[in-house]
């Protein structure tokens, strides 16, 4: 396949990783409405997730339970779950999908860990609702419990076939 025909390919091919991701620690991931946004679990509590994002278009970013509780470590720096974030998105899609996508002033070549891309982030904290990444994570998980088949599934027929 050519250069140019995969890119017009509504699925393509995931890098293949340098480890595998920590699906406990960041179970859901996303680059979706300009942001990087996600579900990261707590270390103190196994009841608890934190929803938190990082914008691409104003630089802010925020953490907060999915109750809306905000995070305490969250100061005028990204926290402890806002790294884990952008460390598990650099290992999915890459440093240079990650900086394309939301615009950080990083060269592609040079930032190849989480750590040189929060250097970029020139945003602060921005308070907002977790509900609706918190809802595409749950729609997630529903997605990846169904069963396989080969039966059309309604909820699903949005996708390209």
């Amino acid at each position: 396949m050519t250069a140019a025909a995969a890119l017009r390919r509504s699925v393509i091919k995931p890098p293949s990783l340098a480890r595998p991701r920590k699906v406990e620690k960041v179970p859901f991931v996303e680059l979706y409405a300009g942001r990087l946004q996600g579900v990261v679990s707590s270390g103190s509590d196994i009841e608890r997730v934190y929803v938190s994002f990082f914008d691409g278009s104003s630089g802010n970013f925020n953490c907060s339970t999915n109750n809306n509780r905000p995070c305490g470590g969250l100061r005028s720096s990204p926290c402890k779950h806002l790294q884990a974030l952008m460390g598990e998105a650099v290992l999915q899609f890459g440093a240079p999908r990650v900086i394309a996508y939301l615009g950080l002033g990083a060269d592609p070549a040079s930032a190849k860990g989480p750590g040189d891309l929060l250097r970029f982030i020139k945003g602060g904290p921005q308070r907002e609702e977790a509900g609706m990444v918190f809802s595409r994570f749950l729609t997630y998980l529903h997605h990846v419990s169904l069963p396989s088949t080969t039966a059309p599934i309604p909820e699903m027929n949005w996708f390209v076939r």
